[in-house]
């Protein structure tokens, strides 16, 4: 993130109040001080205005868009992740409440609030969760009934807990679940022998994709939307 930028959204003042006071020598970035109002800053950077340490106000809670091809993980060698497409400060700090595999799409929720992570994720919550799914072929008739049962998905010991589905097509569902087992949705469908091709998650408990945000985007959550999660 730019400095001048950085300072704006730690502070009270304008972008115009910024470049003042750079020119006035009241800035110092890691002790050095600093003129140059589009340094771009590193998570690690300490920056001073007048000798007060800036840190952005939390805790913080965005949604994403996720789009194919990122991870959800702090860091990673061979793919970017979630968090490269955040323009935020103290990146390090942020957290992933509900991950998606690297080709699922769609909804993401970033915060630095350990325990309302929790809440989000937490098995004992229960926390539902909805997915639009395309699959290889046509679903079989009596899906809904096996899934409202529970599905007995490989290696595990427990059935699946009662999911919800709607039919959008043949083979084009919404599905509900209020768990999160290891890619939980892809093994449930390979239980009913289909094969998920395409999967996007559209709600995290109370909270809604907003259809605004272009897949890459993101924003801060409402409040309403942050509350949403008990």
């Amino acid at each position: 993130m730019r400095l001048d930028k950085y300072i704006a959204q730690t502070t009270d003042l304008s972008r115009a109040l910024v470049k003042l006071a750079l020119r006035n020598k009241r800035v110092q970035v890691n002790g050095q001080q600093v003129k140059d109002a589009s340094l771009n800053l590193s998570p690690a950077d300490t920056v001073q205005l007048d000798g007060e340490t800036l840190r952005p106000a939390g805790p913080r809670y965005f949604m994403l868009h996720k789009p194919a091809g990122y991870l959800c993980a702090t860091t990673d060698s061979h793919h970017p992740t979630v968090l490269d497409l955040l323009d935020e400060p103290n990146l390090h700090s942020l957290q992933i409440a509900g991950r998606l595999d690297l080709d699922t799409t769609g909804l993401v929720l970033i915060t630095d609030d350990g325990q309302w992570n929790h809440r989000v994720t937490s098995p004992r919550r229960e926390c539902q969760k909805t997915y639009h799914v395309k699959l290889a072929t046509d679903l079989i008739c009596d899906a809904e009934e096996k899934l409202q049962s529970g599905i007995q998905l490989h290696s595990e010991k427990q059935l699946t807990r009662p999911a919800r589905l709607e039919r959008l097509g043949s083979n084009e569902v919404r599905l509900t679940i209020s768990e999160g087992k290891y890619h939980q949705v892809k093994r449930m469908f390979a239980a009913l022998d289909n094969r998920v091709i395409e999967l996007h998650r559209e709600r995290i408990g109370g909270i809604t994709l907003d259809d605004a945000l272009q897949a890459g985007d993101y924003r801060p959550l409402s409040e309403t939307e942050i509350n949403s999660i008990e």
